[in-house]
């Protein structure tokens, strides 16, 4: 019995003297483990008289537990003790200059493609996306393109070298291939938009050689006009965050949708600016109109059963218009002061009901 005390007492020493956590469990291992000293006195028990076991049972089982409590008690002071440290270290010195502002901005044609993903994103489209070198058959032939339309033509169009007998690969002149992709590739009903990088060859204030494009393609039964109008007068409105939009679609050419219209919405130029859903002037926002039957033939879809909607914007053209940026030609020289005076905070996410811009 003696030599339980003096093994309890030796125990509970080397307790108070512990100065961490990880020296304290290693002692709980040493003694109470099941190659600890306590573990060993608990196997003896098997080994002694009825009359021993008596004794000795009760005893062995209260220094467990009398080192279970001490070493309990322990640990709770040394975690007190560590958290103050961690409290004291972690301090903030108020009395000290502020941070610096982030560095850094969004660019203003990201932060479109952020607002015009979450205005059609709320009107149910998917975002779809496609290569952007592209062969002859998905960037015009399915489109409906003639043989002889400028288009064809190196004024208009960056060609590759062809490659043996195949047909010279192209830089996409527009994202329209996306939707080519997308309807040889899914059955209807279809509802996507697809944002991109587009190329042609110009290069002017107004035009570059590569620029931003997002097109629209809705093919169900039973889609009209009135649909196509309906979606794009509703997206203008989110788009510019007016409350009503005057909206006018004048008769148009493209070789992919027939009718063919591009839209043109009231603004007002007075003051260097052009504000929507106010004053006289018009102002052409984007191209559109109902698939041809011959695209919806080309892709597999029986035209007599299912019509469809189709619209095409230029990104650049729509961050100028609402950003009032007067030459595009900035947006692609890395000015890192035009993108700050111009950029937008990149972790303000556009959403139509928390607001689009800043």
């Amino acid at each position: 019995m003696s030599d339980i005390d003096i093994i309890e007492s030796d125990i509970i020493a080397a307790i108070t003297n512990i100065r961490s956590l990880d020296e304290l469990d290693a002692l709980r291992v040493a003694e109470l483990g099941k190659k600890g000293r306590v573990t060993g006195l608990m196997k003896q028990l098997g080994k002694m008289s009825p009359d021993e076991r008596k004794v000795m049972g009760p005893r062995l089982n209260q220094l467990k537990t009398n080192l279970s409590s001490a070493i309990e008690s322990r640990k709770t002071v040394l975690e007190t003790d560590a958290l103050e440290r961690q409290l004291k270290s972690e301090q903030i010195d108020l009395t000290l200059p502020a941070p610096p502002e982030p560095v850094g901005a969004l660019h203003p044609v990201m932060q479109v493609f952020e607002e015009l993903s979450a205005i059609f994103g709320d009107m149910g489209f998917a975002v779809a996306e496609g290569p952007d070198i592209e062969d002859d058959w998905h960037n015009f032939t399915a489109l409906n393109f003639p043989a002889g339309h400028p288009a064809r033509e190196t004024h208009d169009t960056f060609f590759f070298s062809p490659q043996g007998d195949n047909l010279a690969k192209v830089l996409r002149t527009h994202t329209s291939p996306v939707q080519i992709r997308t309807m040889t590739e899914n059955k209807p009903p279809i509802r996507i938009i697809a944002p991109g990088r587009v190329y042609r060859n110009d290069w002017d204030a107004t035009h570059t050689p590569m620029f931003h494009q997002i097109e629209g393609l809705v093919v169900e039964k039973g889609i009209h006009m009135g649909h196509l109008k309906g979606c794009l007068i509703d997206f203008v409105k989110a788009f510019f965050e007016v409350d009503t939009v005057e909206a006018r679609f004048r008769p148009h050419f493209f070789p992919f949708t027939e009718p063919s219209a591009e839209m043109d919405v009231k603004c007002d130029r007075s003051g260097g600016t052009v504000k929507i859903g106010q004053g006289d002037d018009w102002l052409e926002v984007l191209g559109s109109g109902m698939i041809h039957p011959n695209v919806l033939r080309n892709c597999g879809i029986d035209p007599d059963e299912y019509q469809g909607f189709a619209f095409g914007l230029g990104v650049d053209r729509l961050a100028m218009l609402k950003y009032g940026m007067p030459d595009l030609r900035p947006y692609f020289e890395a000015d890192p002061n035009w993108t700050q005076h111009y950029g937008f905070r990149p972790w303000l996410t556009p959403s139509v009901s928390g607001g689009l811009s800043e």
